[in-house]
């Protein structure tokens, strides 16, 4: 009997759990800290395509692809319509993301991650995406199916798991409402350098008072440490230390010891090609936000940042991060 790709169903979910555990587990020996593995990783997963494949109402609209060889399911696809970020325009509207849960057994067929990758594009499409994203993060079969495809990268997720006990650097301080108008200002420095990067970016009318208004809630939410560099009236740089969200980690993970970094600019990488003044001032504002982690018992840390920004990727390789997961765009 020939293989057929078709959409998941209920009846799949036992075997679609073995599947992702070994998917998991995969993630898990690339690095056992930043992809650790929860107590009951079968039970979350269960949970997660449960609601998946048969909640009416869903955050966001989601595919799952199986491959079926003669009533085997022998591999999974995930993908979801991603939300466009409110600062930025989206002109194309949502795209699609092929998500890193996804997975092919050892004893599938020749070309069963070519054909799911297909699926899933086409459910993509169908749902309106005009641009695909995909992410991918332990697999070689992936990431070639993805170039050969022609996937190119577009923004990396930098981690480090040894954050160590440092401290809090000199000169830099937590956020203030004060500061909101220097952060607005920064991270609309931050915006053009992706802009220029890839117009992928491309940016929202209305970004900065939206962003605005996003900073001055962030500044009352607990589980995160908002920092500055400078003085109010002229801030040299922000970041901000939040813990990290299902989006970027399967339902397998334990995510509880793990940070996210994406709101990061300093003057000193607004020159995308090379560091300005050697990234000093950058780099205590990243050591500043290991150290939050630290204070908050976290031990691993993510850092996005576009794969075209080389000076930010310069900054972040010599202070010990490595490249753990990438999304690539196909347009």
């Amino acid at each position: 009997m020939t293989q057929i790709n078709r959409p998941a169903t209920p009846d799949d979910i036992p075997r679609l759990v073995d599947l992702l555990m070994l998917d998991a587990q995969e993630r898990h020996a690339e690095d056992a800290i930043l992809w650790k593995m929860a107590d009951d990783a079968p039970t979350q997963i269960e949970k997660a395509l449960t609601f998946a494949l048969t909640a009416e109402q869903q955050p966001f609209r989601q595919f799952w692809h199986v491959a079926d060889d003669g009533g085997q399911i022998t591999g999974v696809i995930h993908a979801m319509m991603l939300p466009v970020p409110p600062i930025y325009a989206g002109p194309f509207g949502e795209p699609g993301l092929i998500l890193p849960d996804s997975f092919v057994a050892a004893n599938a067929a020749s070309g069963t991650v070519d054909d799911l990758l297909v699926a899933a594009e086409d459910a993509l499409h169908e749902a309106g995406a005009r641009i695909k994203l995909a992410s991918y993060v332990a697999g070689e079969a992936w990431r070639t199916a993805f170039e050969a495809s022609g996937y190119e990268p577009l923004t990396l997720y930098l981690s480090r798991s040894d954050l160590g006990d440092q401290g809090m650097p000199v000169g830099v301080r937590q956020a203030t409402e004060d500061d909101i108008p220097g952060i607005v200002e920064c991270s609309a420095e931050n915006r053009q350098v992706l802009f220029d990067i890839d117009p992928f970016w491309e940016i929202h009318p209305d970004a900065d008072p939206r962003f605005s208004v996003w900073m001055t809630r962030s500044l009352t939410l607990r589980d995160r440490d908002m920092m500055v560099q400078g003085e109010s009236e002229d801030l040299q740089g922000y970041i901000i230390a939040q813990p990290a969200s299902r989006l970027h980690f399967p339902p397998a993970h334990n995510i509880t010891g793990t940070g996210v970094i994406d709101d990061f600019y300093h003057s000193e990488l607004a020159n995308p090609v090379a560091l300005n003044h050697g990234g000093e001032g950058a780099s205590a504002l990243l050591r500043a936000a290991e150290a939050a982690f630290v204070n908050r018992g976290i031990g691993a840390a993510f850092v996005v940042c576009p794969a075209g920004w080389a000076s930010k990727i310069e900054l972040l390789e010599s202070a010990g991060y490595e490249t753990a997961m990438v999304w690539s765009i196909k347009r």
